[in-house]
Parts: structure tokens; sequence; C-alpha cells
């Protein structure tokens, strides 16, 4: 049994105000294996209290010392990688292969490239007489999904400690263990007193006070578009910035001299990694009428082979969605794509054969979709593949930037002229051709109501930095 139902603020853990707890609970059995405390408004009091008692000491510390620290943080990390490992596939029933070398991965990459950015950026500039200064905003308050424990906790602090902004962390409640490890961590390498805090709850009880707290001058949100839009409103209260990380519904362009082999191996796995729990799923799979129905195959092939199961097993590739809401939200969406008339090519209602117990939905593909449906409008964040056609690349540029979102994008195919012909006119923030794996120093945010901001790297680092101009600074 995991348990921790204790806050950590200003560098101890303490009891909670609220004297409750929370269940967490296991997708692949249904069973709570651990417990957390269920934080309220003065457990954020105490801990924005915390943090903007030394924000101002630690905005002035030096940038060497900042680096060595997020430089003990790798190290320190790096030590708890069975923890964390072991806590991810517990909480987000995400295969246990895939927690090491892709979540506990992207968390480690994130420390050492706000570290290793530390190395080129610039917090002050000399323009004639006259100083550019670039430093921390202030308490900052972090606010984090359940679909990617480490690396959505570790790319929001790791730019705030890079920065030299204090901060309180109000993790998803669903997946709160990897940040716990997190916070083990800090303590374990002497992050100051106050400068890290984490208050666990529920969006009620911890997140909206985290929005409304005046000392509070930034926050930080990765999750849903509704959400964020509720943070927004209230952080214009009082004028916060704002950094949000929202929805999407991301496309996949399939161009006609792709190796179909390959691009359909890509357009699978963009769908059903993570049990398609992914805010830049490629779920709209864009193909040349020309070459549909011997792309259908191809997908169907391999969609059918992907092993669903427990997520302890290694051999397995998907394993449960976070909870039944989930999991009924997903459904109603594959109800949805059928009585919209597309055409169910595998998978569909209920559960993968002998997996009765667990959040486990089948891997689908829908084809003869049009771009207008509700399943290619809406962000499923489930493994549901929806098909549509293009006739020419004018159309399929059309096609891949006809929706609210523009988070990320993608193409795939040989040609070399067309293919960044596609790419440089998507409108999305996080553009791959052919499969070319982003490094965590590039800037990651989304177009249109994608979000607000990037993150990732020096970008990253930048959203939690104020720009303050000296006129007459003649030493």
């Amino acid at each position: 049994m995991f348990e921790q139902t204790k806050q950590y603020i200003n560098g101890q853990w303490v009891e909670s105000h609220s004297n409750e707890t929370i269940d967490v609970i296991n997708p692949a059995t249904e069973q709570a294996f651990g417990k957390i405390a269920k934080g309220n408004a003065q457990d954020v009091e105490d801990a924005v209290n915390a943090a903007d008692s030394v924000y101002l000491e630690f905005r002035n510390t030096t940038v060497e010392y900042r680096k060595n620290l997020l430089n003990d943080i790798v190290k320190e990390y790096e030590n708890r990688k069975e923890d964390l490992v072991k806590a991810m596939t517990l909480e987000l029933g995400t295969p246990v292969t895939a927690s090491e070398n892709v979540h506990y991965e992207m968390g480690l990459s994130h420390f050492k490239a706000a570290r290793d950015a530390l190395d080129h950026l610039n917090f002050r500039e000399r323009r004639g007489n006259n100083v550019v200064i670039k430093e921390a905003i202030g308490v900052s308050g972090l606010i984090t999904p359940w679909n990617f424990p480490t690396n959505q906790t570790a790319l929001k602090l790791a730019g705030a400690f890079a920065a030299g902004s204090t901060v309180v962390l109000k993790p998803s409640e669903e997946t709160p263990f990897a940040a716990i490890i997190l916070a083990e961590i800090f303590d374990k390498v002497g992050v100051p007193a106050g400068v890290f805090n984490l208050v666990n709850g529920d969006g009620m009880g911890v997140g909206n006070p985290i929005s409304e707290n005046e000392k509070i001058r930034m926050v930080s949100f990765t999750g849903s578009g509704n959400t964020g839009s509720k943070i927004m409103e209230k952080a214009s209260k009082d004028f916060k910035k704002v950094s949000l990380e929202l929805g999407g519904k991301s496309p996949y362009v399939i161009l006609a001299d792709a190796d179909l082999d390959k691009a359909a191996d890509a357009a699978v796995h963009k769908v059903v990694d993570n049990s398609g729990q992914v805010c830049i799923a490629g779920s709209r799979t864009i193909v040349p009428e020309s070459i549909k129905d011997d792309f259908i195959a191809k997908v169907k092939e391999k969609m059918a082979a992907i092993r669903v199961g427990d997520p302890q097993d290694a051999s397995i590739e998907m394993g449960p969605v976070i909870n039944e809401k989930q999991y009924n939200q997903i459904q109603k969406f594959i109800e949805i794509g059928i009585e919209e008339g597309a055409t169910l090519e595998l998978g569909g209602l209920g559960k993968p054969e002998a997996l009765e117990t667990g959040y486990f939905v089948q891997p689908t593909i829908f084809s003869n979709v049009d771009n207008s449906m509700t399943i290619a409008q809406e962000e499923i964040f489930g493994p549901v593949m929806s098909i549509i056609t293009y006739n020419d690349i004018d159309e399929a540029i059309k096609i891949a930037n006809d929706t609210k979102y523009g988070l990320a994008a993608y193409v795939y195919g040989s040609d070399m002229d067309t293919l960044q012909k596609v790419a440089t006119a998507f409108e999305a923030g996080v553009i791959e051709i052919n499969e070319y794996p982003r490094s965590a120093d590039m800037p990651f945010g989304g177009y249109k109501q994608s979000g607000i901001g990037r993150e990732w790297g020096d970008y990253g680092i930048e959203e939690f930095l104020e720009v303050k101009t000296i006129s007459g600074f003649f030493q």
C-alpha cells in the first residue's frame, strides 16, 4: 500500500488541515492501492505563504547555484528510477516498459534540459547605458494532469527552479505518487525550505485556491480546455500570468509516396501509445483517396496486433485508461462515431476479450470519417483512429487545419519538398516529419484553443521570468 497523507510544505511533511484522504485506484484492477491527503484552501494558503517568504532569496541565487541544484536533482532522480517506474505503472496503468522507457526518461530529460539551458540563457543584457534584466516572476502555482506523471511535473518544476521561481504544486489526484517521490528527491538534495511545496487534493479543494490566491503571480496548467478556461478566468481577477497547455486533435497526414508499412505503424502508435491518453495523439489520420484501401488494411493488421493487458507484463503494449469516467467517455465517442455514419473497421464498444476487470478499451479504427464529424473534431483521449481521405495536398492541409485545436501535427512521406510544404503549412505548435524525434530543448505548446505559452528547455524557463529595464546604468 502506497500512503502519504501529509503535505510537503516549507521543507517538511505536515498534516493536512482537512483531515480527509483520497483513495488512489489502480486502473488495471479497479482497486485502491494507495491513499493521499485531500488538501483544502488552508493547506494552499500555508504553502503559498512558505513560497512567498523565500521567493526573493531564491530569485537572487546565482545561475551557477540553480544549475548545480538541478544537477543534484538529476542524480537523485536516477537513484529513484525503480520507485518512479513502479509508482507510475500502478497509478497510471501504463505498461511497465513504457513507464521505464518513456515516462521515467521524459521526466529526466526535462531536468537535464533546464540545467543545460542555463549555460546559454542570458539573464542580463546591456544595451548602451541601459540594462535588460530577466528575473523570476515570484510564486508560481503548478497544476499538472494525470496522463504523464513525471513529464508534466518535471518540465514545469525544472523551468521554475532554473528561473529562480518558488512553487506550489498540485498534481492530479489520480496519479500523485510520482510527484510525492519528486518531493522526496528535492528534500534529499536540499532544495531550500519553501522553494518547493506539494499540496495533494482535488481541483475544487486545491486547484481553485491556487488559481485565486493573490500571492501567486503565475499559474502553469496542463489539462482540459474547460478547466483551462476557468483557471484563466480566475487568474484574470488579479492579472496573473498564465501558461496553459490544453487539448489537441492532431492530424497525421500520410503522403501518396509513403512507405505504407512504416507509415501505418507510425500512425497506429500515434493513437495507441499511453492508451491514446496523449494531448498530441495523431488521432485524425489523413490519407490519399488513392491508397485508402491498402492503408486501411495495413493499420487494421497492425492495430489488431497491439497487445493489450496487464501493465506489469513486459510484453504488453497498451494498458487500461485511467478511470471509469474516461472509459465511459471513450465508449460514448465510439457510439457517436457509429451513429454519425463512420465505418467501424476494428474494435468498437466494450472491453477486449478476457479483460473484464480494469478500464481496458479496444483499440478502434473508423474509416469514411468526414472532418465535420464529432469523432474528428472532439478530443477523445483514447485509442480511437479516424481515417479521413483527401485528393490533393492542398485539400489535406485544409483538412488538417480545420479544427479548433493546434497543438501538434504529423506528416509522413518520401519527397522532402512536399513534406516541408505540408509541415510549414500546419497551424500547430509541434510538428514532426517522418517521426523525427523531438529533443527536450525544443519549445512545446500550441496554437488556437490548444493553449497559451511554451514549455521545455529555455522556452519553459522564460515562462517563469519577468523582464525589467534599467536606464542610466553606467557601471
